[in-house]
């Protein structure tokens, strides 16, 4: 197959594109690299620097007779997309509809994306919530998230382009930003081994499900051999506190840091937990790995990249 990863110099996004790959498939990465990393970029891969706003993307679409599309370009920080509503609609609700667009234009026939879990949900009524719990978004960013699935429905209906919806639970491990307000694995890991003082805000007893990317990997792979349409959780089903994340993390590094509280960011969610009974049931998938494996190896990679910068 020939596919476009959108968002493929990012964290998860440069995961999937090395699968696809690994899978034998063509594949065109385009990124901004507004977050995302060159260096994350598989030399296997075409590279196209570009936002995904841009008409200019249509010039891609004509040239390479895509098959598919997985699109995880965003902006990906919820406290930002409170902050700046207009920025946050603008890349994850215009960008995406500037792909999907260009799909129907040019006879792409699959659209894999990145949606979210918790930011989807809002406080959950129960847990682990399912993909029939009542859709709350409490953040530009859901809703933006929220918006598109509406969107890929719509253009599934009319177009009949086929769409897999993933809802990330919290996802972690290697190439995770940790300079960003996304991703307590990585600033917390970062900041351990640089001598720094993580900070847990509140009393740390907000839970979620942090998921392995690898495994997150896996679901996108397993979603591209799909051939239907459908919105799945990818998650764990278990739920761990950021004080636990916290005293792992402490372990591994073989730091000395006190555990030390901040106080708790305004409007955050308690408890965030994702059912992942239909992902397994329809396509096959489960996390394999554990949380202390998946922590390890995000330690080791930390170390690693440390000794080489």
């Amino acid at each position: 197959m020939k596919i476009i990863v959108t968002g493929g110099a990012g964290f998860i996004g440069s995961h999937v594109a090395d699968a696809c790959l690994a899978e034998g498939h063509s594949v065109l990465v385009v990124d901004d690299l507004s977050t995302g990393k060159r260096e994350n970029v598989n030399p296997e891969a075409e590279f196209v620097l570009l936002d995904v706003r841009d008409e200019k993307i249509g010039g891609l679409f004509q040239r390479g007779k895509f098959d598919a599309v997985i699109h995880h370009a965003a902006q990906m920080d919820v406290r930002k997309s409170v902050e700046d509503p207009l920025l946050d609609a603008g890349v994850n609700i215009m960008g995406a509809l500037n792909l999907l667009e260009n799909c129907k234009l040019h006879g792409v026939g699959q659209f894999i994306f990145a949606s979210t879990g918790g930011a989807i949900y809002g406080e959950q009524d129960y847990f682990p919530a399912d993909e029939s719990h009542p859709l709350r978004p409490l953040s530009p960013y859901g809703v933006a998230k929220l918006s598109v699935e509406k969107y890929l429905y719509f253009y599934s209906e009319v177009y009949g382009l086929r769409y897999v919806s993933l809802r990330y639970a919290n996802v972690y491990g290697p190439r995770q930003n940790p300079l960003g307000e996304a991703g307590v694995v990585a600033i917390f890991t970062n900041r351990l081994q640089s001598g720094g003082q993580p900070l847990v805000n509140g009393d740390g007893r907000q839970t979620r499900d942090y998921t392995y990317v690898g495994d997150v990997v896996r679901a996108n792979i397993a979603a591209l051999r799909y051939g239907e349409s459908g919105i799945f959780n990818v998650g764990t089903g278990v739920e761990t506190s950021v004080n636990e994340i916290f005293r792992i993390l402490r372990n591994l590094t073989g730091s000395s840091c006190k555990e030390v509280h901040g106080p708790a960011k305004k409007g955050e969610q308690l408890r965030s937990v994702l059912d992942n009974r239909h992902i397994k049931n329809i396509l096959g998938w489960s996390p394999s790995v554990s949380m202390s494996e998946g922590l390890r190896q995000t330690v080791e990679s930390f170390r690693i990249k440390g000794k080489d910068d």
